[in-house]
């Protein structure tokens, strides 16, 4: 087998009725547009394929190396749970405006309804100006017909739960959830292998040609959890140390705070996926060195089990 080692791709840029520039002044993509939304860093999305941008595998697409070398690349376990599919999905995101209202299906729905996973997700504010907000769920429990009462009177945001948030503030969305990200904030998502949306309501915006977005309200009304949710995810940083942000049944997240140096040693039940929020950062591995900046997502195969990280940074570190 030749040799895998850590793998980057090429950014999948997303323009977006929301977007905005700070992909660019922030996370150094190299966006076209001043509506850029969205950054796909690792993707295996039906024809959003991420595709390696350095090193012996250029040019392949996650897939074809998935394909090549499953169990090297996801790990034992998450082989032997999902197969040959990758099973998260990582972005950056910049609302410049905000986004619309909306909810994701469980598992279940998905796949009787559009033959996909579910989307469980989360968020980590890397940037977010004064005041800015987040929609997470109903302010108090609800009931459907409560819920269509106020869709119909253009008056749900008044029955939602809006919260103030800043840097380092993170949140696990449960499927079902209803939430919208804001305007002025720029974040890390990660989530399950799934492109589904139920749009509920896009606060009344039209097209230049005077349509406005679609609306999914049938989908979602069987999908939608009715009950105020607590989504925050409390936690107190270590410097150097690996500290949990999020454990769900579908990934882990920890965060370090990198001054200096950390060693992982890991085993090989799952792939690593290193997102760079803050700083910069070397990685050492198999007498190599690596260096990563503010903007980059890194793949670390399964079989690549010690390594160590130097630097000034903030990483996100996820695992099945």
């Amino acid at each position: 087998m030749k040799s895998l080692y850590p793998l980057t791709f090429e950014p999948i840029l997303k323009e977006r009725i929301w977007g905005g520039t700070k992909l660019k002044e922030y996370l150094n993509k190299p966006i076209r547009s001043e509506i850029t939304g969205e950054s796909w860093e690792i993707s295996t999305i039906a024809n959003d394929v991420s595709v390696v941008n350095s090193g012996l595998y250029k040019g392949k697409n996650l897939n074809e190396l998935i394909n090549l070398y499953p169990k090297e690349i996801l790990g034992k376990t998450v082989y032997a749970r999902f197969g040959k599919q990758f099973p998260l999905l990582f972005k950056f995101l910049d609302a410049k405006g905000d986004l619309s209202i909306q909810l994701h299906p469980n598992d279940e729905l998905a796949k009787k309804r559009h033959n996909s996973f579910g989307k469980t997700e989360m968020w980590y504010v890397m940037q977010a100006d004064e005041n800015a907000r987040l929609i997470i769920g109903f302010n108090e429990n609800s009931h459907k017909e409560d819920y269509l009462k106020h869709l119909e009177n253009k008056t749900l945001p008044s029955i939602l739960n809006k919260i103030k948030v800043k840097k380092g503030d993170t949140f696990l969305l449960e499927t079902g959830t209803v939430h919208a990200i804001g305007a002025g904030i720029v974040i890390a998502e990660i989530q399950q292998t799934s492109d589904i949306t139920y749009r509920v309501y896009d606060w009344d915006r039209i097209d230049a040609n005077g349509n406005g977005r679609e609306l999914h309200t049938e989908l979602a009304l069987d999908a939608i959890n009715y009950n105020a949710t607590s989504s925050k995810k409390e936690y107190s940083p270590v410097e150097n140390e690996s500290i949990s942000l999020v454990n769900c049944p579908y990934f882990k997240t920890n965060i370090i705070p990198l001054n200096g140096e950390v060693l992982i040693d890991k085993n090989d039940d799952s792939f690593m996926v290193l997102m760079c929020t803050e700083g910069s950062f070397e990685l050492y591995w198999n007498d190599e060195e690596y260096t990563y900046q503010t903007g980059d997502t890194v793949l670390l195969p399964a079989v690549l089990n010690k390594f160590r990280l130097r630097g000034l940074a903030s990483i996100l570190e996820i695992t099945v």
